[in-house]
């Protein structure tokens, strides 16, 4: 067996020293984060997004510093929702995050690119390191909580933010489908695997409500959330319809004027 170095970033071996060194990187010098969720699910599509987006409203009008940190970097949507149009600007300390109208703090990198619809095409170590420098260079101040949008799967990006940040719990997102229930229960299975509590499943587009008699109809078919939160010992946070207004208020960049309580049981959940 050859000599230890102490170098374990040349090195194959699982040694006791290797498991006890943490790879958690702390946030800027100023910054003070007491809690930290991350919102995610095994595929894109599923309103991972929008779920971020609602949680990080309802906290601020709580009475929480709120923050997003999205980590979605090929497909960042967070300031589409909140209609950010200004540019994040940094200084000799770091970068400074844009702020929403109500004071919800943000970073994207769409707040760095000088056209919105301009394309990432980063491999993904290099998108791994931006989201890293997200959490370790960007003046956050005092936050109460923050939700960082994941991006879809379990791959570079999840994995660099479940070992860098301090990733307090996890929101899944899923839809009724067989299908995404399969897929999600992989990013359920990271999250395990790297001993992060899951706090609980959103489903969205769970259902939708006739304008005339009321009835929910199951659009995508039979709910499978609860299935799945019992294989894990979790529960179903909330099940959200699909809902034309709310779809609209995003578009515009409106989404800190929704209205609607499928969140209320979820909002308290993570907070408490």
């Amino acid at each position: 067996m050859s000599e230890c170095t102490h170098d374990c970033s040349s090195c194959g071996l699982n040694c006791p020293s290797r498991e006890s060194q943490s790879l958690l990187e702390k946030p800027h010098e100023g910054t003070r984060i007491k809690k930290v969720i991350a919102v995610m699910s095994g595929k894109g599509g599923v309103g991972k997004s929008l779920v971020t987006a609602l949680l990080a409203v309802m906290a601020q009008r709580a009475g929480y510093k709120t923050a997003i940190l999205d980590a979605d970097v090929t497909g960042p949507s967070i300031p589409k929702a909140f209609g950010i149009q200004e540019k994040a600007m940094g200084n000799d300390q770091g970068i400074l995050p844009v702020e929403s109208r109500t004071g919800i703090k943000m970073m994207s990198v769409n707040l760095l690119l000088e056209e919105e619809t301009a394309p990432v095409v980063w491999r993904g170590p290099i998108i791994a390191g931006t989201v890293k420098q997200f959490w370790t260079d960007v003046l956050w101040g005092d936050v109460d909580v923050m939700f960082i949008d994941m991006p879809p799967g379990t791959g570079d990006v999840p994995l660099t933010v479940f070992q860098s940040v301090p990733v307090d719990g996890v929101v899944v997102v899923t839809t009724p489908q067989a299908l995404v229930g399969m897929i999600v229960e992989k990013a359920m299975n990271m999250a395990d695997m790297m001993q992060i509590p899951v706090k609980g499943i959103v489903e969205n587009m769970s259902y939708a409500v006739c304008p005339d008699c009321g009835k929910h109809v199951d659009v995508f078919g039979e709910s499978h959330a609860d299935e799945i939160a019992g294989r894990f010992g979790t529960q179903v946070l909330a099940k959200l319809p699909i809902n034309l207004k709310l779809a609209a208020a995003c578009d515009a960049g409106l989404i800190e004027l929704f209205e609607g309580d499928w969140l209320d049981g979820a909002i308290q959940e993570i907070l408490r």
